[in-house]
């Protein structure tokens, strides 16, 4: 099935791409390209949960979305305690690995963005997967911004402003997300999805 292929791509790359950006964003100390890594890592596991329940008909796609929903509460959530624990330490990224690692994350969002591109329309589930890889293009846009500005100021406060739109970022999908499965998730939207 076509969506199980998608799915299984997307999988890889955010994987891949969860290892690149933790390990870099940790020695960096940079809490946008955390941030983006907690967001390939969530991806991943959602794109984990897309790959079982498709074929499992509306119900658990479903609640497929809507464990998506909540996951990237909790990463929105996460990130704001790390912008927190920034604020506090003070550290300076180093703006250049924040811009090689942005380059690539981008590069590997448009592949997964592209691959999702036509099966967003097949249900909720899929709809759901590819917000979740829109929201990865727009945070990696959010990295490269972050690390021209901490290079031109010398300055932490770039990387945490963009640390914090990507949190927010995700909190406003997320909800968008959850409304979206709760919605096919009562009863009698179900009957109607059911008849379909």
């Amino acid at each position: 099935m076509r969506q199980r292929r998608v799915l299984r791509i997307v999988l890889v790359i955010n994987v891949g791409m969860f290892l690149v950006e933790i390990i870099t964003g940790l020695l960096a100390h940079s809490t946008a390209l955390l941030a983006d890594s907690v967001d390939m890592l969530g991806d991943a596991i959602v794109y984990g949960f897309s790959l079982y329940v498709v074929g499992r008909g509306p119900v658990w796609h479903a609640r497929g979305a809507l464990l998506k929903g909540v996951i990237m509460t909790a990463f929105g959530t996460g990130l704001l305690v790390e912008v927190g624990m920034k604020l506090a330490g003070g550290l300076v990224p180093v703006a250049k690995t924040m811009g090689v690692v942005g380059v690539l994350a981008l590069g590997a969002n448009v592949v997964c963005l592209a691959l999702l591109w036509a099966r967003r329309a097949d249900d909720v589930n899929m709809r759901s997967a590819w917000t979740c890889s829109m929201n990865d293009v727009a945070g990696n846009l959010g990295v490269l911004a972050a690390g021209a500005g901490v290079a031109l100021t010398g300055r932490a406060w770039p990387d945490v402003v963009v640390g914090l739109l990507i949190a927010l970022l995700f909190m406003t999908s997320a909800m968008r997300v959850i409304r979206d499965a709760r919605w096919h998730l009562r009863p009698d939207a179900l009957g109607v999805l059911h008849r379909h």
